[in-house]
C-alpha cells in the first residue's frame, strides 16, 4: 500500500480550480477520473425483499451556526433523479453533512448521496417509481472502496461534466467494471436499451460523495475547514461501504424544493 498524503496541495477555489486531498498517491485520482477497482458483487433480490422508505427534507435545511448565515443555494436544477446512497457507521455521513453546515452557514445537503442520473424529464413520477423499483428487484448495487480523495472546488455549468454552478466539496470514490455494468444496468432500465443517453453517458463513472454545497459567487467553502469536519469521523476515510439504498427524487428548482419521491433499500 502507497503512503498516505499528508501535505495536501491547496489551489484557491475562489479561481475555480480545485482543492485536493489525494489519499493514496499511485492512484492519483482527479475529479475527472479514478481507476481503483470496486469490491463485492451484484446481489440479486425479489420483489418481496425490497424495503420502501420515502422521507420528507427538512423544510430548513440550516443547522445551529455562529458564523453568518449565507444565502439559500440559488441554482434551479431540474428533473428526476436517481441517488445512490451508501451505508453509514454510526451516521458518519449524515453527520459531517450537518457538521459543515454548521461550520460554514450554508444549507445542509437533505440526504448524503452519489448521483448516478441527473435531470430525467421523459417520464412521469409514477413511472420513474416503478422503474426503480424493477431495477432493485432485478439486482443490487456493488459495493465501493474506502474514499480515494477529498476535493473542494467551484463548478461552473457548461463546462465539462457540470451541469450547474455551485461550490462544494466532497469525498471521491472509484468506479469498477462491476459499477460500470450497474450504470448501464440502471440507464437501460430508464432509458432502453441501446439509448442515445446510454451510449453517451461518462465513463468510467465517477463517483463522489459531495457533503457540502454552496454559491460560487464568494464562496465560503474551504478545503481546510471541510478537512477538519471530516477527521471528526475516522470512519469516512478509511471505510469500504455497501450501497444501503437507491432513491428517486424530484430535483426540480432549488435544493430546499427537492422532494424523495421512492427509496428502496438493498440491505
Amino acid at each position: 500500500m502507497s503512503s498516505l498524503v499528508t501535505a495536501p496541495e491547496v489551489v484557491d477555489s475562489k479561481n475555480d480550480t480545485s482543492s485536493r486531498l489525494l489519499i493514496d498517491r499511485d492512484d492519483l485520482p482527479s475529479f475527472a477520473e479514478t481507476d481503483v477497482s470496486s469490491v463485492g458483487d451484484e446481489s440479486t433480490l425479489s420483489s418481496d425483499s425490497l424495503e420502501i422508505l420515502v422521507e420528507e427534507p427538512s423544510p430548513s435545511l440550516y443547522r445551529p451556526t455562529k458564523r453568518p448565515r449565507r444565502p439559500p443555494l440559488s441554482w434551479e436544477f431540474e428533473g428526476y433523479t436517481i441517488w445512490v446512497e451508501l451505508e453509514e457507521f454510526d451516521s458518519d455521513l449524515t453527520d459531517v453533512i450537518s457538521d459543515l453546515s454548521s461550520e460554514f452557514g450554508v444549507q445542509a445537503i437533505p440526504q448524503s448521496h452519489m448521483t448516478a442520473i441527473y435531470g430525467m424529464k421523459h417520464l412521469s413520477a409514477d413511472e420513474a417509481v416503478r422503474r426503480l423499483r424493477d431495477f432493485c428487484a432485478s439486482g443490487g448495487w456493488p459495493a465501493f472502496r474506502r474514499p480515494v480523495g477529498v476535493v473542494q472546488d467551484v463548478a461552473v455549468a457548461g463546462n465539462p461534466g457540470q451541469v450547474c454552478s455551485i461550490a462544494w466539496a466532497q469525498l471521491t470514490l472509484a468506479s469498477g467494471p462491476e459499477h460500470e455494468k450497474a450504470m448501464d444496468r440502471l440507464y437501460e432500465a430508464f432509458y432502453g436499451s441501446g439509448s442515445e443517453e446510454g451510449s453517451a453517458r461518462h465513463r468510467p463513472w465517477t463517483p463522489h460523495n459531495s457533503v457540502v454545497y454552496d454559491n460560487p459567487e464568494e464562496t465560503v467553502l474551504t478545503l481546510q475547514g471541510t478537512l477538519e469536519c471530516i477527521a471528526r469521523y475516522p470512519t469516512l476515510l478509511s471505510s469500504e461501504r455497501r450501497v444501503k439504498a437507491l432513491s428517486l427524487w424530484s430535483t426540480e428548482g432549488r435544493m430546499e424544493q427537492w422532494k424523495c419521491l421512492d427509496r428502496v433499500c438493498l440491505f
